[in-house]
């Protein structure tokens, strides 16, 4: 995504915002799918099963998206702080 007139600084940071965006909508992709499958089999089977494997994948992929949570809150304070910077300097670096 090109952005004229910007700052490379500022560029940089957004591409990584929308880098990190496209990885969590993929693992989203891939959760959704997994759990509609754990559904096909939990209906098929009629009961919950406790499987510790998924809960220990769960567990993982928590700690994941915390992750990657805390990585989008740090770009969008350095945008914001980028963004503020440029209107206090006029839009001049």
């Amino acid at each position: 995504m090109t952005y004229a007139g910007d700052r490379p600084d500022v560029r940089d940071a957004i591409d990584q915002l929308e880098a990190i965006v496209r990885d969590v909508a993929e693992e989203l992709a891939g959760w959704r799918s997994r759990a509609q499958k754990a559904e096909s089999e939990l209906k098929t089977r009629g009961g919950p099963v406790k499987n510790t494997e998924t809960e220990s994948e769960n567990k993982a992929l928590r700690q994941r998206v915390e992750g990657a949570r805390t990585r989008v809150h740090d770009l969008v304070q350095r945008l914001s702080f980028l963004e503020e910077q440029a209107r206090d300097n006029g839009g001049h670096k």
